[in-house]
């Protein structure tokens, strides 16, 4: 069995929903070495977060940051945690909602997603720095 894990820096997205399947390949100069196997993205921020979603229409990811706007407010009267702004408890919220890793199953050396579906980046404050993930992936 074969055993490797990246950890990589993201850029400094906006608040929003990104698509970072690229971006991640990028990073996995041995993934073609595995036929069958299993691969996890984990996020080390506690203000964002990951998902698996639609990769072809960009409304889905405008809807998803509207929704979670909505389910999640910024300024509720009944937050205590607000040492970096009206973002900062909502951003907490929204990332244990969503996650903080993937897992995607790895097929003849690629990612075996769906045709439609995207590896996300949930960026959940509005002044964020570049994110770290750290990937690991193992197979036969």
């Amino acid at each position: 069995m074969l055993f490797y894990q990246e950890e990589i820096r993201l850029k400094a997205y906006s608040r929003g929903f990104h698509l970072i399947t690229h971006t991640i390949l990028d990073h996995l100069p041995h993934l073609k070495r595995i036929q069958t196997g299993m691969m996890q993205v984990f996020i080390k921020h506690t203000s964002a977060s990951l998902t698996i979603n639609e990769n072809a229409d960009s409304t889905v990811r405008s809807d998803f940051e509207s929704h979670m706007n909505i389910m999640v407010p910024e300024n509720a009267p009944y937050y205590l945690h607000d040492y970096e702004g009206s973002d900062d408890m909502p951003a907490h919220i929204k990332s244990s909602l969503m996650g903080a890793s993937v897992q995607i199953p790895i097929s003849d050396g690629k990612l075996n997603l769906g045709i439609w579906q995207g590896i996300y980046l949930c960026e959940h404050r509005n002044n964020a720095s570049g994110r770290n993930l750290v990937i690991s992936y193992f197979g036969v």
